[in-house]
């Protein structure tokens, strides 16, 4: 018996989640990233790996809920929940307000922080449906963007909110 062996086979949990509204089980190993799991095994690949510590955004997603940054968690910490990502926010090929507000308010140019900012903003509207632009700029304080200089992201959510989209 290798060691790789004992390793793999007792190293491993189960690990049982619904993506998008739809199930996935898994066995993972305990220290995989949330953010691994979806981009690895799940092979959805809107949720952005940026920084890998918290700080950039790229990674968030909601769990139960709640905007989370995927590299912070563990997959198994996700165990028996519930997440979102950006691929599972258009319905039946309509995009969800947030997503149809950033095209529409040119809130987005590379695109690799947006998946992160849409879910962040939906966290912040489902908190505040009509925000200031100060307290819009203070929700998205912990995503980060080297292209658009913020003011158009600020619009777009600005522009969602009217829409009643959250």
């Amino acid at each position: 018996m290798s060691i790789r062996w004992v390793t793999d086979a007792y190293m491993k949990q189960k690990l049982t989640l619904t993506i998008n509204g739809k199930p996935y089980s898994d066995e993972v190993e305990p220290r995989l990233l949330l953010i691994h799991y979806l981009r690895e095994v799940a092979g959805l690949t809107g949720p952005h790996i940026g920084c890998e510590t918290s700080i950039c955004g790229a990674c968030t997603v909601m769990l139960d809920g709640m905007a989370v940054k995927s590299c912070t968690i563990f997959a198994v910490q996700a165990e028996g929940r519930s997440v979102l990502t950006i691929e599972g926010l258009a319905q039946n090929g309509k995009l969800d307000p947030l997503q149809e507000a950033f095209w529409n308010e040119h809130a987005l140019q590379c695109g690799f922080c947006t998946p992160g900012m849409i879910l962040t903003a939906r966290q912040l509207l489902a908190d505040n449906p009509s925000p200031t632009e100060q307290e819009i700029r203070r929700g998205l304080d912990g995503n980060l963007c080297r292209c658009t200089g913020y003011q158009h992201i600020v619009n777009a959510v600005k522009s969602a909110a009217k829409a009643g989209g959250a």
